[in-house]
Formats: structure tokens, C-alpha cells, sequence
């Protein structure tokens, strides 16, 4: 039932989303090579600026993304007693991204992952109902995994772990046809790495799921291809190129933000639908307030830079009036597109933030459990002559990802902020 009200409901728009996210941390990932030379910087402290190199926590860390097929066998025993359908369509792409891995030795890495197919599988006309039920499917895990190098190119690689499997069935009127099912299991895999260079590999294996026999849940087998980045340490040239470029990049921003629902949910449709990305949701805030922290860790010469922050918001949903809080820890990315003399113009979007919602249930619907993510895209600007004040807007949005089997997702409009930086 609560599959109904995910967000993430269309498919088409989750590869397009999922393309546009890949592009974007791609573009973090090389932003360290970029440079620009188009106007004239802003005198800083450069002496002093540590923060031209990886931080330590984040060297030889790495993500990857692989495409592949995926082999599970539902069939109508997934169905309660008393239901049949007339065929079961399982389309068989499958996503797999490494959201944050790291490479602790030359033979030993720790790694999670989230995972879920491009479209879900669909039981059709059940007891003649002549329509098609989506039944929702997503995996995440945690795994170590060690690689033995067979040349000087190619590595044979092995994984195991401990895996969360998601599902979310459907229902018919109040009885349940097939139904949800939320459990820890076995995560077991190994292929073959190939080292383009010290930061690119392309990859290709196999990853198999245990089932749950208790839960109607088959294995599950996902073979796949595709690359990873490593973020290797920077050599010290270019380290030095861009500490003494003298751009402005604030260490740390304090923020009181408001936002409303005045102005509607335009452009929460907008980058959830028209342009997929971004995420929407069936709740709907109408007011809030929220107070954020962000330190910047890391940041290229003139471009990008990357923050961790921390935020605590109080929100009320639109139809019932229910108030909430949230706390969240995320990272953030930003890009500063346009520096001039009073003002650097930048775009940021956070995505993936760890974070505690107080409500399970916002008008009527169910939003999952305590645990979410939080995500946000906006710009701004910094002004003065430190870039000491901050004048920012965004859009926001929590959910927890289908990782567990209510997910409604709340949708959170155009939320103005003013910053202090130091």
C-alpha cells in the first residue's frame, strides 16, 4: 500500500535522475583538475588554506556505479492464498551504486551500497482485475571486499557482507495480495577489475542476495558491468596552484532559513518531473524553520567545493497542519559559477544526508520509519568583502530512499536563508 505514495514512481524519470546525479558527482570528482583564469581573484589567506587536498578520511575513498541484470524468481508464490494473476512481467535492468567506499589497504576495502532495478516487477490482472500491480524492490549492504592483482591492469575481486532487502507489495482492498517484506540477509560476490589509472577502474562480477523463505522473497542475482573513481591524494602542484589562487572559499557558514509555501510547489514539480533532478513527495510542507551548520573540508581552485554540514528544522505539513522536527548530517556540494568583485554566485545540492524525522505518519500518509534522508538544491550568493554574509535559496525534500516499505516522501518548498561566514 505505502508503494503507492513513493517518489520515486516512474521509472523513466529515475534513470534520468539517476543519469544527471552520476554526471553530477563525476564533475566533483574531476573538478580538482579544472582551472580557470576568466577574472580577477579576491585576495585570501592561502598561507593558511589547508584545504586544496583531500581530507585524510576521504583519500582512496571511492564510488562506483554498474548497470547489470538481475535474476530473481517471483512467481505466483509470492501471492497470498485465494489470488492469481494471468502472467508476471520481471524487467530485468538493474542499478547498483556505491555511495561511499574506501580503500583501507592494497588488498582490503569497505564499502555500502544501494540497489534496485530500473522497473519493477508487475503482477497483471490478478483474479481478473485487469490491471497492473508494481511490486517495489530495493537493496542496500554494507560489504568488505578484497582484491589480488593478476598484472599490472587486471584484479580479481571478492565481496561479503551483510545486505537489507526491501519489498513492497500491494494489496486488494484491505486484504493483502502480496505483502511487504523487510529483512537482513547474506551478500556474497567476486569478478574482475581493470585499473585504466591510478583513479579510474572498470568493473564486472556478480553479487548474489539471500532470499527469505519466511517471506515468500527469492534470492537474488545481480551480474553487472560498470567504473569507479577513487579520490587518490592530489600531487602537490597542483595543491600548491590552487591554494595560491587567492578565491574566496567561506570554512564555515552558520544559517537561519524560513521557508513557505506562498509561491507553491512549482519548481519542486518542475526539477521532480519535467526536469527529473530532483525528488518529490505527497507531503507537502507549508511552513518551516531550520537552522544549519557547514564546514568546508575540501575545495579546487576557483570552482568547486565540498561541505559537511549539520541542520535541525520544525515543520508543519500543509493539509492537517501537523508539526515536525528533523535533524540531518549531510554532505554538500557547491559550485561557484560567477565571481565578480561584490558578489560569488554559486548552485549546491546535497543529496543523501543521514537524518531523524519525529512523525512516521504526516496527513495520513505513511512516510516510513524514524530514520531518512535528507536532500536539498538551491544557490545563492556571497557578499562583502570577505564573502562574509550569505543570501541563499533552496528546495528540499526527505524520504528514506525505499529502503524501507512506507515511503510517501515530503516535499519541502522555496525556503529562504541568511548566512554568516567565518
Amino acid at each position: 500500500m505505502a508503494a503507492v505514495y513513493t517518489c520515486l514512481d516512474n521509472p523513466a524519470r529515475f534513470t534520468a535522475r539517476s543519469t544527471i546525479l552520476i554526471a553530477t558527482l563525476l564533475v566533483a570528482m574531476l573538478a580538482p583538475l579544472l582551472a580557470s583564469a576568466q577574472d580577477t581573484p579576491l585576495a585570501g589567506d592561502a598561507a593558511g588554506d589547508t584545504r586544496t587536498q583531500y581530507p585524510v578520511l576521504l583519500r582512496n575513498s571511492y564510488f562506483s556505479i554498474n548497470v547489470g541484470y538481475v535474476d530473481y524468481a517471483f512467481t505466483e508464490q509470492q501471492l497470498e492464498p485465494g489470488f492469481a494473476a494471468e502472467s508476471i512481467d520481471i524487467p530485468r535492468v538493474t542499478v547498483r551504486a556505491v555511495l561511499i567506499g574506501h580503500q583501507f589497504t592494497k588488498y582490503l576495502s569497505v564499502q555500502a551500497h544501494y540497489a534496485r532495478p530500473v522497473q519493477y516487477v508487475s503482477y497483471r490482472n490478478v483474479n481478473g482485475d485487469l490491471a497492473g500491480h508494481h511490486v517495489w524492490m530495493t537493496f542496500g549492504g554494507v560489504t568488505a571486499k578484497s582484491q589480488v592483482s593478476l598484472n599490472h591492469r587486471i584484479s580479481a575481486a571478492g565481496e561479503a557482507g551483510v545486505g537489507l532487502t526491501s519489498r513492497a507489495g500491494f494489496e486488494s482492498g484491505l486484504a493483502p495480495v502480496v505483502k511487504d517484506a523487510h529483512f537482513a540477509n547474506l551478500l556474497f560476490g567476486g569478478g574482475i577489475e581493470y585499473h585504466v589509472n591510478r583513479n579510474w577502474d572498470l568493473l564486472g562480477g556478480t553479487l548474489y542476495s539471500s532470499g527469505n523463505s519466511d517471506q515468500n522473497q527469492p534470492r537474488t542475482l545481480f551480474t553487472s558491468g560498470g567504473f569507479r573513481y577513487t579520490m587518490r591524494e592530489l600531487p602537490a602542484s597542483v595543491v600548491e596552484d590552487n591554494r595560491h589562487a587567492s578565491y574566496i572559499f567561506p570554512e564555515h557558514i552558520v544559517q537561519v532559513s524560513y521557508t513557505s509555501d506562498t509561491f507553491g510547489y512549482g519548481l519542486n514539480n518542475f526539477v521532480s518531473t519535467t526536469v527529473p533532478i530532483f525528488w518529490g513527495g505527497n507531503v507537502k510542507v507549508a511552513r518551516g524553520l531550520a537552522v544549519h551548520y557547514e564546514q568546508n573540508v575540501f575545495h579546487t581552485r576557483k570552482i568547486f567545493a565540498l561541505d559537511v554540514g549539520g541542520s535541525a528544522g520544525f515543520w508543519r505539513s500543509r493539509e492537517n497542519a501537523e508539526w515536525f522536527r528533523t535533524l540531518s548530517i549531510y554532505p554538500l556540494l557547491r559550485w561557484t559559477l560567477w565571481r565578480t568583485k561584490p558578489a560569488d554566485v554559486y548552485f549546491n545540492y546535497s543529496l543523501a544526508g543521514p537524518s531523524w524525522i519525529s512523525k512516521s505518519y504526516l496527513d495520513g500518509l505513511a512516510t516510513g520509519n524514524a530514520f531518512t534522508f535528507q536532500d536539498f538544491l538551491g544557490g545563492g550568493v556571497f557578499f562583502g568583502p570577505r564573502r562574509q554574509f550569505n543570501l541563499g535559496v533552496t528546495i528540499n525534500h526527505y524520504s528514506n530512499g525505499n529502503i524501507f516499505t512506507e515511503n510517501a516522501g515530503v516535499k519541502i518548498p522555496y525556503t529562504f536563508s541568511l548566512g554568516y561566514t567565518f
